[in-house]
């Protein structure tokens, strides 16, 4: 089993970056997809990027071109890159790692909030 731990959350102005942690501790996460997910006020919570064991990535897209999701299996850990971030972009971000009919684990989320 695998237990997440979000970081990197943030206040940053409109235009700004942040960069998103998930680290992992546990047995699975090398051959686990992980993805980042976010969740705004009244809303659904949605994906925003995935990353397969072999580095495989998937994005939204309303992440294309300012994200980057990558993941180092060595110390355990995935990061989003979140570039040119806009007032939208404001929500809680999770990370979950899944591996079909064995793991399905999330993090506790860290807020990013961007201002106009």
């Amino acid at each position: 089993q695998v237990q997440l731990v979000e970081s990197g959350g943030g206040m940053v102005q409109a235009g700004g970056s942040l960069r998103l942690s998930c680290a992992a501790s546990g047995i699975g996460f090398g051959i686990s997809t992980v993805g980042w997910y976010r969740q705004a006020p009244g809303k659904q919570r949605e994906l925003v990027a995935t990353i397969a064991p072999i580095g495989y990535t998937i994005y939204a897209d309303s992440a294309k071109g300012r994200f980057t999701i990558t993941r180092d299996n060595a110390k355990n850990i995935v990061y989003l890159q979140m570039n040119s971030l806009k007032p939208e972009d404001t929500a809680v971000y999770y990370c979950n790692a899944r591996l079909r009919g064995s793991l399905d684990a999330w993090g506790q989320g860290t807020l990013v909030t961007v201002s106009p």
